[in-house]
């Protein structure tokens, strides 16, 4: 098993991670298309994969020992007579996990000598498989930490008739006040057990890696006055099918290493030998593969929904944007709504496609030129049923853009196929904007926000808000809640006028329907940020605004100094490109996380100085696999650097000693294009990328180890891009006796009794800046230089 993480060195873009994993699949269940395989139907390109390495404590020192020392991977299919020297009702080890049987009448399990203690330590076990309930009157699996006294134990404890994990303290065998869960086959597939703080915690997993708490009980005075047993048991009574309980990895410590899709599961056969060699592929797969972004004010109106905190949904959504040729107009909501056709009303006027839009979007929009409030060209369309009977469940909220100079006339209006419900934004004769609504087919119902005149000209972002009946305009609330009533069966939709009258006169954009279980219009108001494309932003803001974009639900952001950053607000281009410009104007790092299927984004100061109380590890040149290098050449020189900005000027810096002695040396791309919102901000990142590379010191750039030989072998899985370490007892010839590198990326190779890892280095030092005073970092020019 290969996986490949991070960059090549600290200038270059991270990579995409990759995972091959060579399997045997004699039995065919990794043949794709089998349907006999036990993993059917999911052996498939893009299939979802993880992969951890689960690591085994090792037992130091006398009796008693902690908890969290026990272990076994029931591998060798020998039950340790050792670590378990009661053994009842014949469990076995088989295919890598302990069976104990669950007949009914016999109980059956393994129990380990009582020279353990849970005081300050853990107990944490995988429930490989559980026993069926079939007719009997009871069945459980249990993982048990025994006292001296019979029936006062901790436990966790599955009982497959009830269908539930319970959380026991039991005392005389019972525990009224157990915490009792539904089970889950994937959230509660691993048990642990742990005294800390004078607290004993419950936990469950799905992966052995992230923990739930589900119960937490002051610790009983036994757990810490005795030495504990540990029991692993299966029970069935009242009949029933016999079957058995597993359970796995005992002890085991879980650290991620790759999470990401497969690729494609290739069957090669030698002989009668047949294998699988599966490759996989980070998140970084899917984001490059996503087409290209609409404009930000688009993608707004595309991903709004998942920030309102309640079951809201995009219902229906129209650009407005087709070419200048178009007679219609159509949603991109996917949700099968009707298009809106150019419908003349009397005689004149007209409707033209294609002219400029909203601005920061590069995106067009209809233009209405009516020659009177009751003749020209509006849009009008059957939104369909789909829509009337959501709108009868869910509430609706409509956004839109308007410019115009024109009073009195309606921008939009929507009602039901009887004309019950109605509901019509307008601008009344001094520009303001009014609500229009009847529930009971009666004579629309007038209300008059405050939101001023808004007939000037000028681009305004509208939000009505059905819930709370308010209105939003350019961001912000307009007044209280309106006297409307609500609407709902609507199909029918109006643009550029209502019913043959008011005809608009100016522009249309963006025009939204949402639906929603309550108020959202606060949510939706904030589109009006992407009229200046969120020019001004910090960088992490936008990071998680990208990401947004891209369908996550979150990403983790690291370190603290996130600069402004300028628009991004036309489309054209993928979200990954965008991230990307991010990433470079602020010198920072973005990569695929290896726990979960997220992004990950390292502002430039987290490598700010490092300390060595924050070291992953330490280790011994002499412990490092053969094949350490000090490199010095001209990789990563950079001498003199060009720069400029959105609307802003050009400009250079440069070294001039390091020009005069090397000859000048540009960024490998060229000039750099940064998202800055100031000059100054642009010159101080052209200083930091010369300031750190006009003379770049020696540095090793490789560092391979043998991880699972060491002691501190979880220390080792656990460094990540920009985790650093350091090297000590180098060689004589070295500069200094040790040197503290950062990890830029790492390949790594498991396989049985091995895990070697190729980490992909830089010289820590190169990102440590100036602090007044600082006896280390307080010579500017020698060992630091200005952050910024």
């Amino acid at each position: 098993m290969t996986i490949s993480r991070g960059a090549s060195d600290e200038l270059s873009e991270t990579q995409p991670g990759t995972a091959t994993l060579t399997l045997d699949t004699q039995d065919g269940w990794l043949t794709p298309g089998n349907p006999n395989s036990g993993y059917f139907p999911f052996v498939r390109r893009n299939a979802p994969i993880r992969i951890s390495q689960a690591v085994m404590p090792a037992q130091v020192g006398a009796a008693p020992w902690p908890l969290a020392q026990m272990g076994d991977d029931f591998d060798d299919e020998v039950i340790d007579p050792t670590l378990w020297p009661g053994t009842y009702g014949a469990p076995v080890e088989t295919g890598g996990r302990i069976r104990i049987p669950c007949v009914s009448g016999t109980p059956a399990g393994v129990q380990s000598a009582r020279s353990w203690t849970l005081d300050e330590s853990h107990v944490a076990v995988k429930a490989s498989t559980v026993p069926a309930a079939s007719t009997s009157s009871a069945a459980t699996m249990s993982l048990r930490v025994t006292s001296t006294t019979a029936g006062t134990r901790l436990a966790w404890q599955y009982d497959a008739v009830a269908g539930q994990l319970r959380a026991c303290s039991d005392v005389a065998s019972a525990d009224a006040g157990a915490t009792v869960l539904t089970y889950s086959a994937i959230d509660h597939a691993w048990w642990r057990i742990r005294e800390a703080g004078s607290s004993v915690l419950w936990e469950t997993s799905p992966d052995g890696w992230e923990w739930t708490v589900r119960r937490t009980l002051a610790t009983p005075g036994w757990v810490t006055s005795q030495q504990q047993q540990v029991e692993l048991d299966a029970t069935r009574t009242g009949g029933g099918t016999a079957d058995y309980a597993e359970f796995d990895l005992l002890g085991a410590a879980v650290r991620p290493r790759f999470w990401g899709m497969v690729n494609e599961f290739p069957v090669e056969w030698e002989g009668l030998y047949s294998s699988v060699t599966v490759s996989a592929t980070d998140l970084f797969k899917r984001l490059n593969r996503l087409p290209e972004m609409r404009s930000m004010l688009g993608m707004e109106v595309l991903t709004s929904d998942t920030l309102t905190g309640i079951y809201s949904f995009l219902a229906a959504y129209f650009p407005l944007a087709e070419p200048a040729e178009s007679t219609s107009a159509g949603s991109v909501a996917g949700s099968g709504i009707g298009a809106l056709a150019s419908t003349q009303v009397g005689v004149g006027g007209g409707l033209q496609f294609g002219d400029e839009g909203v601005p920061e979007t590069a995106e067009p929009a209809v233009t209405f030129t009516p020659s009177s409030a009751t003749a020209g060209r509006y849009l009008v369309g059957d939104m369909g049923p789909q829509m009337a009977s959501d709108s009868t469940t869910w509430l609706p909220h409509i956004q839109v853009w308007i410019k115009t100079s024109t009073v009195s006339r309606a921008i939009l209006g929507m009602h039901d196929t009887v004309l019950d419900h109605q509901l019509v934004l307008a601008l009344n004769a001094s520009g303001v904007l009014t609500v229009e609504t009847t529930q009971d087919g009666t004579a629309l119902t007038l209300a008059t926000t405050s939101s001023g005149n808004l007939a000037d000209g000028k681009w305004h972002h509208l939000v009505f808000d059905g819930a709370a009946k308010r209105v939003y305009v350019d961001g912000a609330a307009v007044g209280g809640p309106l006297v409307a009533t609500s609407t709902q069966d609507v199909r029918t939709l109006y643009v550029g006028g209502y019913r043959s009258a008011r005809l608009f006169s100016g522009q249309i954009a963006h025009l939204s329907v949402h639906l929603a279980t309550g108020p959202c219009g606060a949510v939706y108001a904030a589109s009006y940020g992407a009229l200046t494309g969120y020019t001004g932003e910090p960088a992490d803001s936008r990071v998680e605004r990208l990401a947004r974009y891209a369908g996550l639900d979150s990403v983790t952001i690291r370190g603290t100094t996130h600069d402004p950053v300028a628009s991004q607000g036309p489309g054209g281009s993928g979200v990954m490109a965008r991230l990307r410009e991010v990433e470079s104007t602020e010198s920072g790092h973005l990569y695929a996380e290896r726990d979960y299927y997220g992004l990950a984004y390292q502002s430039r100061d987290l490598r700010y100085n490092p300390s060595p109380a924050d070291e992953v590890f330490t280790i011994s040149y002499a412990d490092l696999e053969p094949g350490l290098r000090l490199a010095d050449d001209d990789q990563k020189l950079v001498n003199e650097a060009e720069g400029t900005r959105p609307g802003g000027a050009t400009q250079q810096v440069s070294a001039p000693s390091s020009v005069l002695a090397f000859g000048p040396y540009e960024p490998s791309g060229g000039a750099l294009n940064l998202l800055k919102t100031t000059d100054l901000k642009v010159a101080d990142a052209l200083y930091w990328l010369v300031s750190r590379y006009a003379n770049p010191a020696p540095e090793i750039r490789e560092v391979p180890i043998e991880a699972a030989t060491m002691p501190f072998f979880l220390d080792i899985l656990d460094a990540d891009i920009s985790s650093y370490f350091t090297i000590f007892d180098l060689p004589s010839q070295a500069l200094s006796s040790s040197a503290r590198v950062t990890v830029e990326g790492y390949t790594e190779t498991i396989k049985e009794q091995s895990h070697v890892i190729q980490f992909r280095t830089s010289a820590s030092a190169r990102d440590s800046v100036w602090i007044l005073g600082d006896s280390v970092y307080g010579v500017l020019g020698t060992t630091t230089r200005l952050a910024y």
